[in-house]
């Protein structure tokens, strides 16, 4: 699950970059924020320096967005996974439109955070973005793999119950954009909205089918999709922002150790949705430890 980012104490935390230079025999600290898939990703990065030589530190799962970023711009972490979206409001961009495409989005938070002595590495290609799912029954029956399929879909007439928070229902950026970029509309009585509801309980009440839902709304990565088989469709338009994550790392950091892009990149590139799908999955739902899980992944991954 994506952890949405706080504006709380970023700005006084860019005036105070670390004033020490990493040296090649200290040990690089890595964290990652405190959600599910930042302790796959964080695992998957520590155990991989560590395999190719590197001495490593773990502060993973450190805290939400805010804390994180702000203890690598002063310098307390070294590296961390980050998403591509989250630049939007790193830099006060939210109404930008380079959030909408993958490439355009890496340069950009890439660019300006290079400005404060960051570096972001090989983005992996998963999503981790709000998203619309439907049960795997449903996608299979009527083909339905994209956001235009839904849209073909329901001008058919095709049933529909769609479970998701008060958040998303109102909100311009959710399902109104989808709304209005793929030309359809749900009714009332095609909603079920779920007060206080995060992708757990949504998903939950397409897998049981809970007053008729066979939809939910979910994260492009959340782990529990694969197990109660349900089918992410895919934003063809692209109506929200791009969330890939990708390590970012102190550039006096990476000067020490130049070996961590070439490792780390392989890495994150075998990291697309199904994948990330997966792991995610194994975790925070088969009950795995993310150790393990990462391990395991790494071991099948190769150099």
């Amino acid at each position: 699950m994506r952890i949405p980012f706080s504006r709380l104490t970023l700005l006084a935390a860019a005036s105070a970059l670390s004033l020490s230079a990493a040296q090649a025999d200290d040990p690089v600290v890595v964290s990652s924020k405190i959600d599910t898939e930042g302790s796959v990703l964080g695992q998957l990065i520590l155990q991989r320096l560590e395999s190719g030589g590197i001495a490593v530190q773990d502060r993973l799962q450190l805290g939400g967005t805010s804390i994180v970023r702000e203890a690598l711009l002063t310098g307390e972490v070294d590296l961390y996974p980050e998403y591509t979206g989250n630049g939007a409001f790193f830099f006060d961009m939210t109404d930008s439109d380079v959030w909408h495409d993958a490439e355009a989005a890496y340069r950009a938070v890439r660019d300006r955070d290079a400005e404060n002595g960051l570096v972001w590495l090989t983005p992996a290609s998963a999503n981790n973005t709000w998203a619309m799912s439907v049960r795997g029954d449903l996608a299979r029956e009527h083909g339905l793999t994209t956001l235009e399929d839904l849209a073909a879909y329901l001008e058919q007439g095709g049933e529909f119950k769609f479970a998701a928070s008060a958040e998303f229902v109102e909100s311009e950026q959710a399902l109104p954009a989808f709304q209005e970029a793929y030309g359809f509309s749900l009714s009332q009585d095609q909603l079920l909205v779920l007060s206080g509801g995060n992708t757990a309980s949504t998903m939950r009440a397409a897998a049981q089918q809970t007053s008729g839902v066979n939809a939910a709304m979910t994260y492009g990565t959340d782990g529990g999709l694969n197990a109660l088989d349900l089918v992410v469709l895919e934003d063809t338009l692209g109506v929200q922002p791009v969330y890939q994550p990708a390590p970012v790392v102190r550039a006096e950091v990476l000067e020490a150790y130049p070996e961590i892009d070439s490792l780390l990149g392989p890495l994150f590139e075998a990291l697309d949705l199904a994948t990330l799908q997966r792991l995610n999955g194994d975790v925070a739902v088969n009950g795995l430890d993310p150790r393990r899980v990462a391990a395991d992944f790494l071991d099948g991954l190769g150099d």
